[in-house]
Formats: structure tokens, sequence, C-alpha cells
């Protein structure tokens, strides 16, 4: 085996001759022994990229040498030396200068060299960095980038070339066939030549009146052409054309701006950081690099060559020939496939990268390249995300002004038809993102950072201001004011929710959030949400009297630390109700897939639950639906396309409910479908749950781990059959103010049958809420059915030995401890009054409680007890998986009406189903109820049939008092008249205004003006219904009948622009218009610090019309700092870059605020043109629905919160005064006669 490298020792040492006589740099230098601080003097010698050392400069053989290329040489320190010695030797050592080669391979030790002058080692280290060729690697590099772009280059020209060649052949045919034209004419010119000759001999006057004639002809030849061609300019052909050029002038400038975008991400990020990944301390690896870029640089390349070829073909306008180009474009367009993939995992790496100080510090300092303006890296790796349907809108532009007979239809159509395919493929990945991109920029507002942000699973739900109630000691709140300014100040947090975790945060006077140290991060899976104080608390009822019932609770549960309670205030009822319906159906997604994942997973590593896995409906396309790659919250694929029948299946599957399918679907359903319809099928799963569920459902719902290894137990001469077991004892639960008799429960598993049952049985004795069964008196039946106690288990002290050690053996051990562990995680979502005298009446109780296993609906204070202290052994468990979802949803009840026995359910089956469906109606219906109040206020007779149909669920004999709690509170938030809706409506300023006084604009403080311009501004954004975002409405043209509201904020908005560029106009010297103008100015910045952007847009609107602005002598009276606050708020509110400085701002603000309408517009504008509403096959776009709700819940998180402005209606009449509004026309008048035009 050979275990050294031969190399040819004759030419190496001929190499060396020629090293000592033609060196480029020879002499003697010191080279550091392998071993610590020692150094031995050898004589070098450099010849090309060979370095030989000598042991003297008269040494014929070397005694080694170097290969340099790909090192690098730098100069190191002076090693530190010892004190003692000599002071000259010490200065001698320290005068000399060391460098060291480094080699760009691991196992090899650098050569660490030194020199006695510092001009020597400089030659010494030029020499060595020249031999290292590194210059020539770099250019090498350059050389074969441009070599590649040159081949592509060269392939298009190709094509290019192909095309012209084939239009050569055609025009041979052209001039062939003009030949035999002139070839034809020519015969009859011949023809004609003799009577030609007989007109040389007329009269001189025939020829004059000809010679007439030949004029007239000729002047309405040319008139009438010149009518042709007026006509052609004013016909709708010409001006369809006019615009198509004019859209193909966009695009091109467009396509512009595009490839500069991609240029600055290239050369301004990845290149340099490609730099940085090969330094010596690299802040990011080269891979890292890779996976945040992905193939943009390819996409740069690629539109270089798109955006020459257009602007060729604008070289040869009005000749507008595009097809071909998109020809070339289309098949290269799949390298955005790739991108788009992969576009999450680049932000997530990009987020992880972050966390190194280093490279944040290096991508900052990138960032604030002037050439990249103020925008991150995330904002340019997003900008290749919407080419392709920005390609879309202009073809679909280019073909609504392209003739049917145009040359380039069919190709433009044809074009537009793979566009549209190709982003069919991307659309599900560009919604995701948009959904990253929120959280990462909560991430980075957060100044301590949130990892939990960085899980592509967890998915915002909604943010907003709430207030903290400072302490809460042992239960007891804090005697605090709720209109105190020290607890609105001290105690005002930003508030996030997400699928999985809550956050809470303070924010900063500089617009950063700050985590709480203590219950900043709460996750949900560990608390419980508490609506209403328990009416035994003393406290509680004070504190809802003193907070005006605008509290909650949310009660923390830490497995590794002690309990504690968050207590919140919201602004109004109306948010409060929202925050706790998000919540909680937050929480019961978490709980039920927690639920259903220890229950029927086996396989702990496994995603998705079994359950689900196995129905193929959940993630297989079909004809009526077909699913993304991207899980939603409840880890099952989004939908991208379905029939309205799957949806409404998905919307009532009974296991599971994802909160971002139900507010996509609640926000969108009338694009689809109609209330009565969704109404119809929730009342169709309350009535008949079982026809109304799919069969496949409903046989996964029951499918147990008891399948595959339950097969021994159908033999009757089975050991566990010939057990016997004590009777379990009843659950224990505490009596309430409710008069229904308690209920006891026993939980049976039939041991001959595959499918466990759950028993519910009534008490046959109504003396004693807690009155237990003792195995005397209630002997177990005879009938194959062994009732069980979770609390005890299988072993209690009658059983005998060996039934102790056959019960270890059992297989449904470890599926009944799952069981177990996901109730006792389970917590409180409605909890019911507890009459304080049955509370106290049972402290024996309390004291034995040994198991304080909960359910998902049980309160804190109904336990699971021990009759007469014995010990629980919850070792050995039977149950089905079943029985664990009764025990979830309907176990440690408070009550139950009178007549609730067996015989009306005959098996737990049916009971399961019905509690289940029951609880999804409700569910859906009070998330419908409190954020959707508007579709009830609008429609009566669904209101009525809603009404209706909780009514009927009252009237059930089996509701579980949660059920009856949850059904009576939507009835209460129903039939309410928004008795507690304080907020001011326009109809009521209108009618205010009209009996006060009027006062001029001279009188009024720029205070008040601002707050009253944004009281109305809210009062009129608040007012829009969701419903009038939906199809486009305001750009129809019966919009005043469609979309009133939006109409009405958008008459308001230049009614304002109207009235401040009227009252400026109004003063006829100069020096009161500049002050005029400085009022405004300081108006809007009032406003900007009340978040009231749109405020601040209509006053610079009004600043920056033509009859304003041109007013120069009027401006030079306005001060240098009122300019810089106008450039300062001009560029707050600049629609530049889809208003991305507006956008930011958005995001760092706390509510209250006013966005600006026509920014959500635009958006969702450019959703609605982009893609259809149905596919072909008349299929729901849902990916569509998705991002149309997520831009309506943004809208309406600014619409709930409302200002803290006290209505003024002397300011409110002036701002609407329509009488002092003077119309556009009438002012660039006055505009002229104040400051005519100058002379040119």
């Amino acid at each position: 085996m050979q275990k050294s490298v031969r190399y040819n020792e004759g030419h190496a040492l001929y190499l060396a001759f020629l090293a000592r006589k033609e060196g480029t740099k020879r002499g003697f230098l010191s080279k550091k022994a392998a071993e610590a601080s020692r150094w031995h003097e050898k004589w070098f010698a450099l010849y090309q990229n060979v370095l030989f050392y000598f042991e003297g400069e008269q040494s014929g053989r070397p005694a080694g040498m170097y290969l340099l290329e790909g090192c690098s040489c730098e100069r190191t320190p002076a090693p530190p030396r010892a004190s003692a010695g000599p002071g000259g030797a010490r200065d001698t050592l320290d005068k000399q200068y060391y460098f060291t080669v480094l080699f760009g391979h691991e196992g090899q030790k650098p050569l660490e060299l030194r020199c006695e002058e510092e001009q020597d080692g400089k030659e010494w280290m030029d020499a060595i960095h020249q031999a290292s060729y590194a210059d020539i690697l770099i250019e090498r590099e350059v050389l074969m980038q441009k070599y590649i772009h040159l081949v592509q280059i060269v392939e298009t020209e190709k094509i290019a070339a192909n095309q012209l060649r084939h239009q050569l052949e055609d025009q041979d045919t052209e001039i062939e066939r003009l030949k035999s034209e002139i070839i034809a004419l020519n015969k009859t010119k011949e023809r004609m030549r003799p009577y030609q000759s007989n007109q040389e001999d007329e009269d001189p006057d025939i020829k004059k009146i000809k010679k007439v004639q030949s004029f007239m002809r000729g002047w309405l030849c040319r008139r009438k052409w010149k009518t042709i061609v007026q006509d052609y300019i004013c016909s709708p052909h010409a001006e369809s054309m006019r615009k198509r050029n004019q859209i193909v002038f966009t695009m091109v400038e467009a396509e512009s701006e595009y490839v500069h975008q991609l240029y600055i991400l290239v050369n301004g990020f990845l290149r340099p950081l490609r730099m940085a990944a090969s330094s010596k301390k690299p802040p990011i690896s080269h891979d890292d690099v890779s996976s945040i870029f992905l193939n943009s640089e390819t996409i740069m390349f690629l539109h270089e060559i798109f955006h020459q070829g257009l602007k060729a073909r604008i070289a040869n306008w009005p000749t507008l020939i595009l097809a071909d180009l998109f020809d070339i474009l289309l098949p290269m367009l799949n390298i955005y496939q790739e991108f788009v993939r992969n576009h999450q995992y680049s932000l997530q790496v990009l987020a992880n990268c972050k966390q190194n100080r280093d490279f944040d510090k290096l991508l900052k300092q990138y960032e604030a390249n002037p050439a990249c303006e103020g925008r991150m890296l995330e904002t340019f790796l997003t900008y290749p995300m919407f080419q392709i349907p920005r390609y879309i809108i202009t073809l679909h532009e280019l073909l609504a002004h392209t003739p049917h007979e145009h040359v380039e239809r069919k190709s433009l159509e044809f074009a537009k038809s793979k566009l549209e395919e190709l982003s069919r493929v991307m659309h599900d990945e560009v919604s995701d993102t948009e959904n990253i991109r929120k959280n990462l920029a909560i991430e980075r507002m957060i100044v301590e950072g949130c990892d939990i942000l960085l899980d592509t699973s967890q998915t915002f739900i909604r943010q907003g201001s709430l207030i903290q109630v400072p302490s809460v000691e042992r239960g007891k709140l804090s005697k605090v004011r709720l209109g105190s300014l020290s607890l609105k100040k001290e105690g005002e947090r930003q508030c996030f929710l997400f699928t999985k975790h809550f956050l809470i945060c303070t924010r900063s006077s500089g617009g950063k959030l700050h985590l709480l140290k203590t219950g900043g991060v709460l996750s949900l899976i560990e608390c419980t949400l508490i609506e209403e104080p328990d009416a035994s608390d003393d406290d509680s009822k004070g504190s809802g009297h003193m907070f005006g019932h605008l509290d909650f609770k949310i009660v923390v549960e830490p497995p590794d630390a002690a309990s504690f309670t968050v207590v919140l205030l919201a602004p109004s009822r109306q948010e409060k109700a929202a925050w706790m319906s998000d919540i909680s159906q937050c929480v019961d997604n978490i709980r039920c897939n927690g639920l259903m994942t220890i229950v029927f997973e086996e396989n702990s590593k496994v995603t998705v639950p079994h359950m689900i896995k196995s129905d193929a409906r959940l993630h297989k396309d079909d004809t009526d639906i077909c699913f993304s790659k991207t899980l939603n919250s409840c880890k099952v694929p989004q939908i991208r396309y379905a029939s309205v029948e799957r949806l409404l299946e998905r919307l009532t599957d009974l296991r599971f409910l994802s909160i971002d399918f139900l507010n996509t679907f609640l926000h969108t359903y009338r694009i689809f479908t109609t209330a009565t319809v969704v109404l119809a099928k929730l009342s169709d799963i309350y009535k008949r749950p079982f026809t109304s569920i799919p069969v496949r459902s409903l046989e996964l719902f029951f499918a147990t781990s008891q399948n595959n290894r339950g097969e021994h137990l159908v033999d009757g001469k089975s050991p566990r059959l010939c057990r016997k077991f004590s009777s379990p004892p009843p659950l224990a639960v505490s009596r309430t103010s409710s008069p229904v008799r308690a209920r006891k429960l026993s939980l049976t598993s039939p041991l001959n049958s595959r499918i466990g049952a759950l028993d519910l049985t009534t008490s046959s004795s109504s003396s004693s809420p807690t009155t237990t069964h003792s195995p005397a008196a209630s002997p177990p039946p005879h009938t194959g059915k062994v009732p069980l106690d979770l609390s005890r288990g299988l072993s209690s002290p009658e059983q005998s030995p060996g039934s102790v050690e056959e019960n270890v053996d059992n297989p449904r051990v470890d599926l009944c401890n799952k069981l177990k562990r996901s109730i006792q995680r389970a917590a409180v979502l409605e909890s019911a009054p507890v009459d304080r005298a049955g509370a106290e009446s049972s402290p024996a109780a309390d004291a034995t409680e040994l198991s304080p296993c909960r359910s998902p609906s049980t309160p804190r204070h109904l336990r699971y007890r021990q009759p007469g202290g014995q010990t629980a052994d919850n070792t050995h468990c039977s149950v089905s998986p079943a029985s664990a979802f009764a025990i979830a949803t309907a176990a440690a009840g408070h009550g139950s009406p009178p007549g609730f026995n067996n015989t009306e359910r005959t098996c737990d089956k049916e009971f399961i189903i019905r509690r289940s469906a029951t609880n999804r109606v409700l569910n859906v219906l009070r998330h419908w109820v409190s954020k959707h109040a508007q579709d009830f206020e609008l429609n009566n007779e669904l209101k009525m049939n809603v009404l209706n149909l909780l009514e009927e669920v009252l009237r059930d004999p089996d509701l579980l008092p949660q059920e009856r709690k949850a059904t009576a509170n939507i009835l209460r938030a129903l039939s309410q008249d928004d008795q507690d809706d304080i907020h001011l409506k326009l109809e009521d300023i209108m009618q205010m205004t009209d009996c006060s006084k009027a006062e001029c604009f001279e009188t009024l403080s720029a205070m008040e003006l601002a707050e009253q311009i944004t009281l109305l501004d809210h009062v009129i954004f608040r007012s829009i219904p969701y419903e009038e975002f939906l199809g486009q409405g305001w750009m129809k043209l019966d919009k005043n009948e469609r979309t009133p509201y939006i109409m009405k904020n958008s008459q308001h908005f230049n009614d304002m622009s109207n009235l401040v560029a009227s009252q400026i106009m109004n003063y006829a010297d100069v020096s009161s218009r500049a002050n005029a103008i400085e009022k405004w100015v300081a108006v809007a910045d009032i406003c900007r610090c009340l978040h009231n952007y749109n405020g601040v847009l209509e006053i610079t609107s009004a600043l920056n019309r033509s009859a304003i602005y041109r007013l120069k002598k009027t401006w030079a009276k306005v001060s240098k700092q009122t300019k810089a606050l106008m450039d300062k708020l001009q560029k707050t509110v600049s629609s530049e870059g889809r208003f991305k400085n507006l956008r930011e701002t958005l995001k760092n603000c706390n509510p209250p605020a006013v966005p600006y309408l026509g920014m959500y517009l635009t958006d969702l504008a450019f959703i609605e043109e982009g893609t259809p509403n149905f596919t072909e096959e008349g299929l729901v776009n849902f990916s569509k629905m998705r991002m149309i709700s997520h831009i309506i819940r943004e809208i309406r998180q600014f619409q709930q919160t409302a200002y803290r402005i006290d209505h003024q209606p002397k300011v409110t009449q002036y701002l609407l005064d329509k009488a002092l509004i003077i119309d556009e026309d009438t002012l660039y008048d006055l505009s002229l006669k104040i400051e005519p035009r100058l002379p040119a």
C-alpha cells in the first residue's frame, strides 16, 4: 500500500537550481521551527509558484519546498518576549518583520517567517502574493460568469437568427410575387402607348383643362385621405392601439426597475456575502448564502436578456411585436418554481443567521447602502415572488387592447395561459410567504428576539393593545381604577396571538417591543381562558363592576413552575368578545389535536394523526378538491381549490377545525355561497349528525388501537374475561347554582368488542350530589361490560394478587397513560358559576382528593375524587379512544336535566357524536356572532333563523351544562341591541353639527382640528362592513349601491383635501396663506402622532395640488422647519414601493390607528385581477380566499380599536361644511389670479 506521494526528484532539483540563479526573490529569512519559539535562518529562493529553502547560500540541494498556488500572505505582529535578557536584544527582536503564509486547505500548518528589514519583508509578501495566482483565480471566475452569460446570449441570438431567416424566406416569396405583378403591368403599359402618342397632338387649351382636372382630383384625394386619417385617429381602434403602446412602455419601465432591484440583490448582497464567506473568520457559510439567495443570480441574467430584447423592440416603434419575446422567456421562467418553492426556507435561514451578531452587523452595513433606499434584504428577496402575477396582469391588459385579428393575439393568449398555469403552482407559496413575513417582521421588532416565531407552522391570528392589571395575588385583584392614567400608561401591552402562543410585550418610545420577563410568552396548551369570574368570588364581582366587564383571565399552568394568572382589559366589549373567541378557538384546536394525537398515534414521530393520515379525502386531490403542500395549524394540508360542498364538509368535520380556515371561510363565504346555506349545513349537523358526516369520517373517528391488537379478545376463554373487578365509584361533582341534579358517570369498556363504549348512567338516588356507589350496594352487572374509573385504575383493594399481576401485562396501559396525561393538560374554557356554600360543604372531599385530572371543559373546582380516602393506583387503565373523547368533552359536568338515562342513548358512539356535533355548531356560531356581527345586523332573517336554532339547542334534554352556558352566551350576544356600543356614528355627528354654532379656521387650534379630523376619519373607516371589500365593487359602474361606505370614505377624503386647499386660497395676502400652510402642516403632524395616516395624506395631497404647489411666493414665506416636516410626512405616506414606508409604520404602531384605505384596495385589486374566483372546473379558488381574508383581518384590526377623543361639534361643523369647498377649476383660476404666470 502506497504511504507517500511520488514526485520527480530530478525535475525538482532542476527547478531548485533555476530558483537559485533566476528566482524572483532570493535571500535569508528566519523560519519558525515545529517546536515553539525556535527560529532557524534559511536561504530562500522563489521561482514561479514554488518556494525553495536551503541550509545556506552555497547549498546545492534544497532542504524543502512549498507550493504557493492558492495561498495567502499577511503580516503578523511580533510575538511577546520574556522580560529577561538585555534591553538591546529585545529592541532588535521587536524591529524584525514577521509575516505568515496561509495555505488554502486544512491539515497544512502555516509557514511563519521573519526578516530584518521592513522593506525586505514587504517585497517578500508582494512576491508570494503574485506567486499564489489569487488575482488570476478571481479573474478566471469573473470570466467564467461572463462566458456563461455570453453563451446564453449566443443561444438567444441563434433563435433570433433562425426567426430572421424564416422572415427573409417569406420576403423572397413576396419579392417574386411583386416581380410578376410588375411584368404584368409593363405589358399593359405597352398596349396603351399608341393612345398616348395620339395625345401629344392635342390642343394646348385641352392640356390646361386636363391639368386643372388632375390637380382637383389630387386635392380631393388628399382631402379624402386626410379625413380618413383623422377619423382613424379618433376611432376606438386607434385609441386601443395607443393604450396598448402605453402598456408596453410601462412594462419596459417596470422591467427596467425589476432588473435594477435584482442587480442590487446580487451585487449589493449576494456577491459581498460570498466574499465574506471566504474570509478567514466567515460570519456566514457558503451553504447558507446559497440557501438564502437561491437562484437569484440566474434570474437576474434571464431578465437582463429579456430587458435588452424589450429595448430593441422599442427602437422599432411603432411596430411592437412582443409575442416572440414571451415565447423565448416562457420556458426559462420555470426557474421561478425553485425560487418560490424554497423561499420559505430561505427566510428561515436568514432569520437564523441574524442570530449571529457579526452577520447582523454586516447585513445592516449592506442595507445602509444608498442604492437600497432603506429596504431590507427580505424586501429584495420577495420581489421575484410577484413578478409572474405582474406579467399576467400586463398580458391581460395587452389582450384587452389587442384586436382579435391581430397577428400577436394567439401568441399572447398562449403566453398568458402558460403564465397562469405557472402562477397556480406558485400561488400557495406566495400566500404562505405573507404569513412568514408577518412573523419575521414581529420577531425583528422584539429586541430580545422570539424563537417561536421562526416556527413555520406558527400562524398569526391577531394583534392589538390590551391593559394588564398590575398584580394578582392569591386570586385577589389589586384595587385599581380602570380610568386611572397610571394603569393605562404602565399597564398597556401590545399583544400578539398565534395558533400556538400568546405574546405580551411592552413598547418603547422608539417603537421596539420588549417581552415581559414573566409571562411574556404564553404557550396556549398550558393556558386556561376564564371568560367570566366565578359568581362566588366577591373580588371578581367587584372587578366586574370596576372594569365594566371588560376583563378576562388567562390562567397559566406551566409543568415546571408555579401557576399564575394574567388579567387583561379590552377597550370595548366587542373587542373583548373577538379576543376571547380567537383565543378559545386556538386552545380548542391545540387540545383537540393533542388529544387525538395522543390517543390515535402510536408513533410519536408521525406529524399527522393516524386517523387523519388514513383518510385520503384530507390530503389527496380529487375531482372536487385540490390540496397544496403547505400544512395548516391542524397539520392538515391546506385547501387550494374545492367545491362548496367540500368546504362545508371541512367546516363541520368533527375531528379538527383550523382557526385560519374558519377565519377565511367566514370572511369570504359570500363569494361562493350564502349565509342561508351555511346555517342550513350547521343546522343539519346538529339535527342529523350521523347522516351529515361522511361515513369514512365516522369510521376513523371511532378507530382505536384495538384494531391491530385486539383479535385475541374474541376468544371467550381469554383469562381477561374471568377477572372480577369491584364497581368503580362515580365522579364526585360539586353542587352548582343550577337547579338541575348532578349526574354520575362511569366508564365501561366491553371486552368482547373491538371498539370501546362509554356508559353514562344517572344516579339512582337524588338525596345528595356527592353520594357514591359502594360495591355492596351496586354489584357489577354480568353483561360483559367491566366498569372503569380513571382515577383508580383497574387495581383495587378487593382484587386478588393474581389479578394484579395480570394487569401488569395489560397491552393498553400505554394508551391509557397517554389519555390521562392529555386530560391532565386540559383546562377550563368556560367555567360555570359555583355556589360558595356548596363549595365549602365538602372540605373532607377536597382533602382526600388524589387525582386532579380534568377535561378541557371541566372547571378547576370539579375534580375526579376518591371516596373514602383510598389511594389511587394509576398504573393500569383500559379505555377506548371513543371513551377518551367523551371524557375530554363531556366528563365531570355540573349537572344534567332529569330524564337523562341509558335508554335515550344505547351506546356511547351516538352520544359522543351528538355532543361533538353540538360543540362544533356552537363553536362556529360563537365565532360567527362575536366577530361577524354585521352579518346579522344587515340580515334580519338570518338572525331569526340563528335564534330559532339556538333555542332548539337549549331545549335539548341531553345538553351538557357548558354547552347550555355557551348557547346562552351566544343568544345574549345576538339578541342585545348594542347597548354597550358607545362609538359615535357619522349620522349622530351630522345631527349634532346642525344645531351648533359655526367657528372659523383662525379660532380653532391645530390640536382641535387634528383630533376631530382623526375622530371623523375613524368613524367613517370603522363603519365600512367587510363584505364591501369583496368583488372589487368600488370599481364597478354601480359602486355607490354596492359599496356605499367605501365610496363615503373616498368622498370624505376628497372633501377634506378640498377644504384644506380652499382654506389656503381664501386668503388674499401672502403672509396669511403661508401661515395657513404652516398650520395645516402642524395639523398633519399631530395626525401622525395620533396614528391617523389617512388624515396625513388628506392634508399632504391638498398641499401638493397644482393650484397650491405653484404658489412660489407663498412657499418662500414658509419656514424651513415646516418644509422639512412636510417632506418627512410625504415620505411616510408615499405610494412608492406599494406604500412600503406606510406599511412599516403601521406594523410598529399601536392601535387605534387610521390607515390609508386606498393601500388595501390596491392589494385587493392586485389579488382579484391576478387570479379568478373559480377554476375552469367550477371549484372555489380557496388560496385566493385565504389572501383576501389576510388583508381583511388587517383592516378589521384597525377598525375594532376606537379613539378616546371627545366630540366637539363646533369643530366638526367647520370640517363638514361643504359651503367652504371650492371646485378644482375655480381653485386653479384663483391661483392664477393670485400669482399670474411669469412671461416666457
